[in-house]
């Protein structure tokens, strides 16, 4: 019997901090099917099936969404207030990463609905163990 992967959706704008992650998360061998978004509006699409998300098979619900802070069009703040609206994703597994340290950023994202706050790390290695330790957890 063949366990389900878990899909992660990763909303991050910086297309080198996407990439970073995946590769970090093949470095971890992490067996996920991270499906990134480039801004908050696209993850809200995601996930409420809109538009090109409205294929389940080909853009699966999320077992958790790992959501940067600072985006485009909506912000990290604004999905995790959207998510926490809505009765079918309230219990989604929000796990924020973002270069903001500062604690009214953290404050304001656990009172939104952040299930964990982590900051970027500054190098490949350390978002491997990072990866590791959110993904054990979570997905």
């Amino acid at each position: 019997m063949n366990a389900k992967v878990p899909t992660v959706l990763y909303v991050e704008d910086d297309a080198h901090d996407r990439v970073l992650l995946q590769s970090a998360c093949n470095e971890a061998k992490l067996s996920l099917n991270v499906m990134p978004v480039r801004d908050g509006e696209e993850a809200i699409a995601y996930l409420q099936g809109e538009g090109i998300y409205s294929n389940r098979e080909r853009f699966p619900f999320p077992d958790m969404v790992l959501l940067d802070l600072k985006l485009p069009r909506k912000s990290g703040f604004e999905v995790l207030e959207l998510i926490q609206e809505h009765w079918a994703t309230a219990e989604l597994p929000v796990v924020v990463l973002s270069g903001s340290c500062q604690q009214c950023d953290t404050q304001r994202a656990f009172k939104s609905g952040a299930t964990s706050y982590f900051e970027k790390p500054a190098s490949l290695d350390q978002l491997v163990e990072l990866a590791r330790k959110i993904f054990s957890k979570w997905a």
